[in-house]
């Protein structure tokens, strides 16, 4: 590791944070602050993207990869009609499930999230439209140490202020910039980073 760089195995140059692991390599390389012409977009995937991010609090984001597709096969796919329908029965099922993280608060979370989300699309607003409308303008240059990273910036206060009005929950200021990074809104790549 050189600064904030990593060269994997594959010497290819990273940000440090992913070091050798090929799952976390994947997602940094593919997903993970990818430039605005390759973003996140649709219902159904930023409702995954929060729900994810809310998961992750005071988690480690790699624990959170690793259980992905146990995520996507207990929550439905995360489709938000599947999921704003689930119930207590869906609750107590979630709570055995030791392929996710069985956190009551979370689960139930997750729930409530998918019915207001539900109740947006109904009187046709758009979750992918309301959070991109937070997206912060470009940075003219990328950071260059990860000293200079920061947790949250205003645009994800706002927005995790704007979400909370609206009902969400586990979405705080600083899981929103993470959501911000993980969707694209953000390129936090450090200089020097072969993806950023």
């Amino acid at each position: 590791m050189t600064g904030s760089i990593h060269i994997g195995a594959d010497g290819l140059a990273r940000c440090w944070w992913c070091g050798d692991d090929p799952l976390y390599q994947a997602y940094h390389d593919t997903e993970w602050g990818r430039p605005r012409d390759n973003p996140l977009h649709g219902e159904n995937q930023i409702f995954e993207k929060l729900t994810l991010e809310g998961m992750q609090a005071g988690l480690s984001w790699i624990t959170i990869l690793r259980k992905r597709e146990n995520f996507r096969a207990a929550f439905a796919g995360f489709s938000i009609e599947a999921v704003a329908r689930f119930d207590e029965n869906d609750v107590v099922r979630l709570m055995a499930d030791a392929g996710i993280v069985r956190n009551r608060a979370k689960i139930e979370a997750t729930i409530s999230n998918a019915q207001v989300t539900h109740a947006m699309l109904d009187a046709g607003e758009s979750l992918d439209t309301l959070c991109w409308s937070f997206a912060p303008p470009p940075r003219a240059q990328l950071r260059t140490t990860s000293e200079e990273l920061v947790s949250e910036i205003p645009e994800s206060k706002a927005l995790s202020k704007e979400l909370r009005q609206r009902g969400f929950r586990f979405v705080g200021p600083t899981t929103m910039y993470a959501f911000m990074q993980s969707s694209g809104m953000v390129n936090d790549h450090i200089d020097g980073c072969a993806f950023g």
